[in-house]
Order: C-alpha cells, then sequence, then structure tokens
C-alpha cells in the first residue's frame, strides 16, 4: 500500500491541494494500487481496495471530490466483482483512467463557459488557489486581453500568492491583498465580479470552500458584485440530501502561531449561503444555486439508488 500511504500523506499535509487536484491524484492512486496488485482472489482484492479508498477519504474530511471519486471506484468495483480477476483489474484501471479524463474535460469546459462572463475592462477578485477559477480567468484573458485580477493571500497557508505568481506568469496584471483589505480593495478598485471555487456544493446551494470565502460573498452582496462559484460536478455532495454536511476541518494551529496560553481556531473551510451564491459554473452549464439539486440526481442517481 506504499502508493496509497505516500498519495494520503501528500493530500494531508497540502503538497496535493485543491478538491479536483485530491480527486484525481487519489483516484491515479487507487489506479496504481489495482494495476501493481498481485492479490490473486478478487474478492480479497476488492477487500484491499475498500480499505485504501477508507484510507485516502480519510486525508481531507472537507472537500467532497475525494469520497465522491472513491466511491465510484468502490462502486465500479462491486459492479464488476464476478468478472476473472485480469480482467477485472483490466477493466477498473480503464474506468478509473475515463474518470480522471473526465475531470480534466469538466475544468476545460468550466473555464471556456465561464471565460464568457468576464467581460473586457473587468476587474476580478479571486480567493484562495481554486484551479477552476484560475483557468476561468485565465481564458478570459486570452479572449479579451484586457482585465485585471485581485487576489487575496489566503491566510494562514497564503495559498494566494500561488493564484498571483500563476496570473503573473500568464501575463495578467494582479494585485495582491491582504485577505482584511477584501472590502476596502472592492470599492476602491471598482471589483466588477468574484470568482471562487468549491469544495463541497450541498443540495440546497450552501458552498463550502476555504476560510474567508463567506464573508467577501456578502461584501459582493452589499456591493451588488456577482458572486460566482466555478464547480466541476464531482464536487457536488449526495450526502447532503440526506442532511450531512461535510466537517469543516480544523487544521494545526501553529499554522497561525505557536503562542501559548489562548485558544486559536485555524477553520480550513466556511459556507457560504446560497442566497449570496448569484450563480454556479459547471461543465454542463451555468445553474443558480438553487438547482444544485439537479446536478445531483442526473450525476450521482447510482449513489441514490
Amino acid at each position: 500500500m506504499d502508493i496509497i500511504k505516500k498519495t494520503y500523506y501528500d493530500i494531508k499535509s497540502m503538497r496535493v491541494r485543491g478538491a479536483l487536484k485530491i480527486a484525481t491524484t487519489a483516484a491515479k492512486a487507487m489506479q496504481t494500487f489495482i494495476e501493481n496488485s498481485k492479490e490473486k482472489n478478487i474478492s480479497r482484492l476488492i477487500s484491499k481496495i475498500k480499505i485504501s479508498a477508507s484510507i485516502l477519504k480519510k486525508s481531507r474530511p472537507t472537500a467532497v471530490s475525494l469520497p465522491n471519486a472513491m466511491n465510484f471506484i468502490l462502486y465500479s468495483a462491486e459492479e464488476h466483482k464476478n468478472l476473472e480477476i485480469s480482467k477485472f483489474k483490466k477493466i477498473m484501471s480503464s474506468e478509473i483512467q475515463k474518470f480522471i479524463q473526465n475531470q480534466e474535460n469538466a475544468l476545460d469546459s468550466i473555464a471556456r463557459i465561464g471565460s464568457r462572463l468576464i467581460n473586457k475592462e473587468d476587474t476580478v477578485l479571486t480567493h484562495c488557489n481554486s484551479e477552476t477559477a484560475i483557468e476561468i480567468i485565465k481564458a478570459a484573458w486570452d479572449r479579451t486581453k484586457n482585465i485585471d485580477v485581485v487576489c487575496t493571500e489566503t491566510r494562514p497557508r497564503f495559498q494566494g500568492y500561488l493564484s498571483a505568481k500563476e496570473f503573473r506568469a500568464h501575463g495578467i496584471p494582479t494585485t495582491l491583498i491582504i485577505d482584511s483589505a477584501a472590502h476596502y480593495i472592492m470599492k476602491k478598485l471598482e471589483v466588477d465580479k468574484v470568482i471562487v471555487g468549491a469544495d463541497a456544493v450541498c443540495v440546497n446551494g450552501d458552498v463550502i470552500n476555504k476560510i474567508g470565502t463567506s464573508q467577501i460573498a456578502v461584501c459582493a452582496d452589499e456591493m451588488d458584485i456577482d458572486f460566482i462559484v466555478a464547480a466541476e460536478s464531482i464536487k457536488f455532495s449526495p450526502e447532503s440530501i440526506v442532511g450531512k454536511i461535510s466537517s469543516i476541518e480544523e487544521r494545526d494551529t501553529t499554522e497561525i502561531t505557536k503562542l501559548r496560553g489562548i485558544k486559536i481556531l485555524n477553520p480550513a473551510f466556511d459556507i457560504t449561503e446560497a442566497k449570496y451564491v448569484d450563480m454556479i459554473i459547471t461543465e454542463d452549464g451555468i445553474i443558480p444555486p438553487q438547482a444544485a439539486y439537479n446536478i445531483l440526481k442526473e450525476k450521482f442517481g447510482w449513489t441514490l439508488k
């Protein structure tokens, strides 16, 4: 299980970050594990697949793309459990590869669809280091060549620096700000749109994303600025249909400070209510947050049987 343990620690330590990247990396680890398995008994192999998926699920508790990816693999394994083991391994590898390719295609589709929402001379603010939001903005730049971007630092891990570097490398004029300056800067620079990613989208349209997202959404609402969420369907939460909400990950407090004698809270995510979300961009088009159930029913019907 070396590949499983390595991937677990890579995700847990945030060497691999971003909901989509986490899902595809974990899926690739499962693909490698299945391909390299020496197990001759299919029941024992499926048991090991279940254990491996359980280990990977525990690496990050909030991003639903991870359990969705693992649950797809487990479902596929059950569907093909009556095959001869060599054929089982070949089909499982193919199914996982298709899954990974579908996620990469979804990212391209969202970038293309989302870029059309950004107009020439728009100033766009983004928070954290969402690959999906970044690809939209880069695609808009390639189309208009005349936009500006504002990145928040995104404390305490400063993922916004990674976004700023990526925009700079793409030639996009970029301003980096501290998180607490968001409201002031949105007014001062006359931000036109806010585009963020998501770690989970709930059935009621609520969005779970990097801590600080919800307060930016409130600011955008107060200033009548479009607050746009970019999320592949793999980030929609089937469990939210039955009332289960992703647990909000609390990370090590030393990411903030080593000061002793006080209580320190370090939540990694927060929940933005659907009423603050103007639209969600998926690979199948733009939807209002209230339409999240339709995505869940269409994409995850197999989990609801």
